[in-house]
């Protein structure tokens, strides 16, 4: 009977929706928003329950270093700003080391633009006659000339196969995107060459845009003039 009764087609029973009446009240909640709320609500109280327990089981003269590096901010840690961990010798050569690894990304980048430009210089370019002749006279030369401008190599753009093009516009995306990049690198080398600058001794000033001989977006810096030793 079991069998003939899971045969037999039923009804599927549907939650029914917030009635026209009580729309005012929002959305009806259904069985499995429920069933959400009660899990998050019972995680968030087996939580809570944990951390009573170890605060209640902790041992008081137990110590680690974020009790004196760390401070309470309107109830959150904070550690303690540790702006002064390095001495002034201590970061200048810190940016050294970095505009030195900069620095040679940069000149890496400007290699592979060099070398892809000649590469699309070579296969983009008809080839150059560097024979030199030598003439008696303008009339011999004029002749020479001649005959050496009907042998020009046609054009044979139109039988490079698709492939081929396919891999030019490759390489001239390649080439635009390094170019990009050695900008980029060049503006941060600047930046740091610049910043660290700065970090140095001595007294300073930021120019005024009436000050600056030859304009710029950059800032520029003047350093006063001090008696060396």
């Amino acid at each position: 009977m079991s069998s003939l009764r899971n045969a037999v087609p039923r009804p599927a029973h549907k939650e029914r929706p917030q009635p026209s009446s009580r729309r005012r009240f929002g959305v009806l909640e259904k069985h499995k928003d429920y069933v959400e709320r009660a899990k998050a609500f019972h995680t968030k109280e087996d939580t809570l329950r944990k951390l009573r327990e170890k605060a209640a089981n902790r041992n008081e003269d137990e110590f680690y270093f974020k009790m004196i590096k760390s401070k309470t901010v309107n109830g959150v840690h904070r550690p303690v700003n540790e702006d002064n961990k390095y001495t002034q010798e201590e970061l200048i050569l810190m940016k050294t080391q970095d505009m030195g690894y900069v620095l040679q990304v940069l000149q890496s980048e400007k290699k592979k633009v060099e070398s892809l430009s000649a590469m699309l210089h070579s296969t983009g370019n008809k080839p150059v006659n560097s024979h030199v002749y030598f003439a008696e006279d303008r009339e011999e030369a004029k002749e020479l000339k001649l005959k050496h401008s009907k042998r020009e190599v046609p054009s044979t753009s139109g039988d490079v196969p698709v492939n081929i093009k396919r891999k030019t516009e490759r390489s001239y995306k390649e080439l635009e995107a390094r170019k990009a990049r050695v900008s980029q690198l060049e503006k941060v080398y600047m930046d740091m060459a610049l910043t660290k600058e700065l970090q140095k001794n001595g007294r300073k000033r930021k120019l005024r845009p009436d000050e600056i001989v030859n304009p710029t977006n950059r800032p520029v810096y003047k350093w006063r003039a001090e008696r060396k030793r």
